[in-house]
């Protein structure tokens, strides 16, 4: 599962760093880069909010922390990505002509695109293969005490 803490940290940091950039007059194709990298933590916080609707079996019976607490950590999250697309915007408007938001739309649908192919289904089908595992040892572990259970009330018995 993604940390929601990491993502923002990475997109505040890919934030601060566009900033620099364009401030600093650098060409488009530096701004490019660190822009995809906010863009893929905005992906990464996204997709964390989403694996917290519906998550594991086993972080729905470990979680910690209020409802309360995790909502405003979303909601904060959320706007604080909002705040920062709405400066990216301008900022790149400004700096390299209107319509650069545009173009960057588009770049953000592929890689969001690419990262859905490849990463997330990564991530899900690891994610999936431990939770097989653990399902799979509870299970022998179940069947080992009953049976052990029974073998020993078998033995005291005198059955064996």
């Amino acid at each position: 599962m993604i940390d929601p803490i990491t993502a923002i940290s990475a997109a505040t940091a890919a934030f601060n760093g566009v900033k620099k950039l364009v401030a600093a007059g650098r060409e488009i194709e530096d701004v490019v880069g660190q822009l995809g990298k906010w863009y893929g933590a905005a992906a990464d916080l996204n997709r964390a909010e989403s694996q917290r609707k519906n998550p594991p079996i086993f972080t729905k019976l470990f979680s910690g922390g209020s409802v309360e607490q995790e909502a405003l950590e979303i909601l904060i999250h959320k706007k604080k990505l909002e705040e920062q697309e709405k400066q990216l915007q301008d900022l790149l408007n400004i700096r390299f002509g209107f319509g650069t938001w545009k173009e960057m739309v588009e770049l953000r649908r592929s890689i969001k695109k690419e990262r859905e192919e490849t990463v997330y289904r990564q991530q899900e089908k690891r994610a999936a293969f431990f939770e097989g595992l653990l399902l799979i040892f509870l299970i022998i572990l179940g069947f080992g005490i009953v049976g052990g259970g029974t073998y020993l009330t078998g033995l005291g018995a005198g059955w064996w």
